[in-house]
């Protein structure tokens, strides 16, 4: 199952989204004090045991995940939410920093894992072009732990990101040439890698062997996906969506927002976008409990 947003994705067993909702609103751009509570993180033997650590469910309207917090346990924020909003319930999470696969070729990764609930399904997050410690990424992929999932996030660009000051300038030149760098053939072994890490994983540790994937932008692939996008977004227009949704065929969806560019699901700029966002998290989130979690198969 997989998710491909091109602005952020996850899904059944792809998908894209842009995310936002009309139930409430997670203003995750608004300059709130943030409330993470931090432990540090009790060592267990796989890390996809599940463990019970006195963990407590909280209303979430969660914050940027720190890269400060590498290691720790995080419990989302407490803030105050309208009294007609539904808010979802989020579980603590555990964080990791590990290295996937032997010798030179393993590669470092990031490990979300809910620690109260867990669901015991693997999601494999695959990066836009700022990868795996880019901290609107690694917020994205603590939410989706917050849903009861186990997330591995790889460093597909081994160390070496395109970063957002050289994203300001738009050097094209130089981008080409970061893109050239960036051989197919090695981020294709790299995800077999982490997805194969993620399988004996869950085979050690006995639990579900589902694994979904979501991808933004560079990360998306080619599964039966729910693409979220926006019909602004000039790197991915909406007919080439539908034109690749019809290829693929059976199971695969294309969700469209209005107005909405590249990036605003896991990105949002404005309150507006935020809404969005949080729209899209909410179908990403079915796409994958309907696909993993409820599919018995």
């Amino acid at each position: 199952m997989g998710l491909y947003s091109t602005g952020s994705g996850a899904g059944n067993p792809l998908s894209s989204a842009s995310m936002s909702t009309t139930s409430r609103h997670l203003l995750l751009r608004k300059p709130t004090p943030r409330h993470h509570q931090l432990g540090f993180l009790s060592t267990f033997a796989s890390p996809l045991l599940h463990t019970s650590s006195g963990s407590r469910a909280c209303n979430s309207s969660c914050q940027r995940l720190s890269t400060k917090n590498i290691g720790r346990k995080i419990t989302c924020s407490l803030l105050k939410v309208e009294d007609d909003v539904n808010d979802e319930s989020c579980e603590l999470v555990s964080g990791v920093e590990l290295s996937v696969g032997e010798g030179v070729d393993s590669i470092n990764a990031h490990l979300f894992k809910a620690v109260k609930n867990n669901n015991g399904t693997g999601i494999l997050l695959l990066s836009d072009i700022f990868g795996f410690e880019d901290p609107s990424t690694r917020e994205f992929a603590y939410r989706v732990a917050c849903n009861g999932y186990n997330v591995l996030l790889p460093d597909l660009f081994r160390g070496d990101p395109w970063t957002k000051d050289r994203l300001e300038d738009r050097p094209k030149n130089l981008f080409d040439k970061w893109i050239s760098e960036q051989e197919p053939q090695r981020v294709a072994k790299d995800i077999a890698t982490s997805a194969k890490w993620m399988v004996d994983e869950f085979l050690a540790a006995g639990i579900s062997k589902k694994l979904g994937l979501i991808g933004f932008c560079f990360g998306g692939g080619k599964v039966p996906i729910l693409f979220i996008s926006g019909d602004n977004d000039p790197l991915c227009p909406v007919n080439v969506l539908e034109s690749t949704e019809r290829s693929i065929g059976r199971g695969s969806r294309v969700v469209v927002f209005k107005g909405r560019g590249h990036g605003f699901a896991h990105r949002p700029q404005s309150f507006e976008e935020d809404e969005d966002a949080e729209q899209a998290f909410m179908m990403m989130r079915n796409w994958l409990n309907d696909g993993l979690v409820a599919n018995t198969c």
